[in-house]
């Protein structure tokens, strides 16, 4: 037979690496791919080292090239591990509407990154886009929703859920694969600038909402994501709520005890839950930086809780223990070793192979951390669909998730003589203050820059939405800072004609190109109206001297005042008892309305303090959950804080009935009183009675939300945590931290055969 007519065997298709078969298990496709992997390519998967409004540029034809400075970091590791901040826009990043991504081209930036990297990959591993959400995705066109502290308002787990999916959806959609989260930091300090990132001050509330986020951002349990869902990196761990006098990243002072029962619950709940990733903290644990505290993110978050996820550090976070061992080289191989798998923008995690070659750092945790860092982009399956899968999410959808948050944070802390809601003989209306007319200020650090007509103002919203023939009128009043007052007599003249004046002050986070910050973009010097945020530490929290000189001067006109705060900390407000007061923290864009709607009874006040009020910054700590000891309060002050943790009055009334406890669950009879619709938050705290460790005052162990119509009685059941080492202790079931001190207790005795008897 001639060689031309001979049958030709058929071409063997080489055999697919174990690593590219999405059949076979997430963990024998990382050992694959990890075992293929040079030392230098290993190294480059745990560095974040650029900030990723630097990847590109926008031409003149309105396209994104890619810049010299990506093409430099990519050839440097032959691939990229993670990429920060692609898509944020601020004014640190001086990324703004007409350079940066919007809604619409987003996805076209993140896979033409995404492709640069595959084609210089030579095992064709993708890049992690890793973006900031703290309240909504922070970039053009994405849903602002209110901060942490306004959601920690609402006391309402399933709705902030709901609001975190919709974010996690925005996220994905437009090219982004991680969405980095604060939720593990506890509000002890308001002078701390931070304090809006913080859900609340109880460990308990800040559990439940760790957990509503987590579910909401990651959806249900599996080795890998939905389309629409996106891993969650939980900040800060651990205990950079506590640093000492509220200033940013300074030291914390915190015993075991303390560490335990108050900063590392929420963190607790959010592995729980199945958290993807924490980030660690920049304070440091008995005398260790987070970053570098192997017994803090290998002993306690591995071993003890048996989390499997990643730790990333934060910004430069693991530089800064160079401070400790004396360079950057060892500084990484400390970070690498103590437990953290990724960096973000440090020099010190680019010299690991260095650290390994020098014995500084096994190769095995070298391994170890790049293992965790493949698993996340196998369970997100960024090797078989490293594109963004485009989907439209409707942008009404974002704005009503925003809005429901923003009502649901709206917390009535004071309403002398009914002033509120509005009646129906107020034909005038004054509405007064640096925040009555802007929305601009309701927003909160870490926001993109809106576009113009974002948002409701509540002035706006008043004049929408009250009666035909109300006439709203309006009156500046003072700026939110300094101390002019040629403003203060033209609100006067408004307010003494008014059927009511409605006076809309507080503070702002909001940054301006002319703000000069760290490298971290934490804010280093405060300009214009700035008085909370990153870097942003106050001494004292009263509000400006112009506004508190607009208050008083708005109240003795005898003109019935409703005061509402914007604000991202509890600030510290004149006692104006004839007034009405209301605060909505940062509401978001559309808080205004919110806010109006509250005002004009269209929506009920459904709020209840995450945080205790002070009447002085001098007063501080004032925080419910104290040790249960004997001290008084100051001679010139006293003890009791303004308002409580757990305060919010409604426009009804309602009546809680006695506790009835079997086994570990409690029921009351609730009933709304009164003759509108209504929300009553059944807050259920204990008190230790013998126990094995000094007990705090009251601890919050369970509560629930429950709207009841005029004259419905429901029965709500809830089940409690009970704190280990307890023996016996008392249940209070009340309405506030300050009204549960004089409900009348159960005794619950838990010695006995039976286990918890009542």
């Amino acid at each position: 037979m001639p060689p031309q007519d001979r049958p030709v065997a058929p071409a063997v298709a080489p055999a697919q690496p174990p690593y590219r078969d999405p059949a076979v298990p997430v963990d024998v496709r990382v050992a694959d791919l990890l075992s293929r992997m040079t030392r230098r390519e290993k190294v480059g998967q745990l560095n974040q080292r650029m900030y990723g409004w630097d990847a590109y540029r926008r031409t003149s034809a309105g396209d994104f090239e890619l810049t010299e400075a990506l093409a430099a970091e990519t050839e440097r590791f032959a691939g990229l591990g993670a990429l920060y901040g692609l898509m944020r826009a601020d004014a640190w990043s001086g990324v703004g509407h007409g350079d940066g991504p919007g809604a619409e081209d987003s996805a076209d930036l993140a896979d033409l990154v995404q492709r640069h990297v595959l084609e210089r990959s030579r095992l064709g591993i993708p890049a992690l886009f890793v973006e900031e959400v703290p309240h909504g995705h922070m970039a053009l066109d994405g849903t602002v929703l209110p901060v942490n502290l306004a959601v920690g308002a609402t006391w309402d787990p399933d709705l902030y859920e709901r609001a975190a999916a919709h974010a996690a959806a925005e996220l994905r959609a437009r090219g982004g694969h991680v969405a980095l989260v604060s939720a593990l930091d506890i509000a002890r300090d308001p002078r701390w600038g931070r304090t809006e990132e913080c859900f609340t001050e109880d460990p308990y509330l800040a559990a439940r909402l760790t957990e509503a986020l987590v579910r909401g951002m990651q959806g249900g349990p599996g080795d890998h994501f939905a389309p629409d869902r996106a891993p969650v990196v939980l900040k800060h761990f651990a205990g950079q709520g506590a640093t000492v006098g509220g200033r940013n990243s300074a030291e914390s002072e915190l015993g075991l005890r303390e560490l335990h029962e108050i900063h590392l619950p929420a963190a607790r709940a959010g592995v729980r839950a199945g958290a993807a990733a924490v980030m660690a903290a920049y304070n440091e644990v008995d005398g260790m930086p987070c970053s570098g505290n192997r017994a803090l993110l290998t002993g306690l978050l591995r071993e003890q809780w048996g989390f499997d996820g990643l730790v990333m550090a934060d910004g430069l976070a693991v530089d800064r223990l160079a401070r400790v061992t004396g360079d950057k080289v060892s500084a990484g191989a400390l970070a690498l070793d103590a437990g953290v798998d990724l960096s973000l923008w440090d020099e010190g995690f680019t010299h690991l192979e260095e650290a390994v070659e020098r014995g500084l750092v096994a190769e095995a945790a070298l391994d170890t951390a790049v293992a965790r860092v493949l698993r996340l982009k196998f369970r997100l399956g960024l090797f078989e669909n490293p594109y963004t899968r485009r989907a439209s999410i409707p942008v009404d959808t974002g704005r009503a998730h925003s809005t429901d948050l923003a009502r649901a944070c709206v917390t009535l802390l004071r309403n002398p003589a009914d002033t509120l809601p509005v009646g129906a003989s107020v034909r005038r209306i004054a509405v007064l203050g640096p925040h009555a007319a802007t929305t601009g200020h309701h927003l909160g650090d870490y926001t993109a820059p809106q576009r113009p007509g974002t948002g409701t103002s509540v002035l706006d919203a008043l004049r929408r939405l009250a009666p035909p023939g109300t006439d709203v009128r309006h009156a500046e009043g003072a700026a939110l800072t300094g101390a002019d007052l040629t403003g203060v007599p033209a609100a006067i003249a408004e307010a003494a004609v008014a059927d009511l004046a409605v006076l809309v002050l507080g503070g702002s986070s909001a940054r301006t190109p002319d703000t000069e910050f760290d490298a971290n973009g934490a804010a280093r010097t405060v300009v214009s109206e700035m008085t909370c945020g990153e870097g942003v530490d106050l001494a004292g929290l009263r509000l400006g001297t112009a506004q508190e000189a607009l208050l008083d001067a708005v109240v003795a006109t005898g003109t019935p005042t409703a005061v509402v705060l914007m604000q991202g900390r509890p600030h510290v407000v004149p006692d104006t008892p004839a007034a009405a007061l209301l605060t909505a923290w940062y509401p978001g864009p559309w808080g205004g309305e919110a806010v109006a709607e509250v005002l004009l009874g269209l929506a009920e006040p459904l709020g209840r303090l995450p945080v205790s009020v002070p009447r002085s910054a001098a007063q501080l700590p004032v925080h419910y959950n104290h040790k249960d000891t004997e001290y008084g309060g100051y001679v010139d002050e006293g003890a009791e804080p303004a308002y409580s943790f757990g305060h919010g009055l409604s426009y009804t009334t309602f009546d809680h009935g006695a506790p009835r406890v079997s086994g570990r669950t409690v029921e009351v009879d609730v009933t709304n009183t009164g003759e509108r619709y209504g929300r009553s938050v059944v807050q259920v705290y204990l008190r230790r009675l013998i126990t094995r460790s000094w007990p705090r005052t009251l601890e919050l162990c369970a509560f629930e939300g429950v709207g009841l119509a005029p004259g419905e009685r429901r029965t709500v059941r809830l089940a409690f945590d009970v704190p280990a080492g307890t023996d016996t202790m008392e249940l209070r079931v009340a309405r506030s931290a300050r009204e549960a001190l004089d409900v009348v207790p159960v005794v619950v005795d838990l010695r006995g055969r039976g286990g918890l008897r009542a």
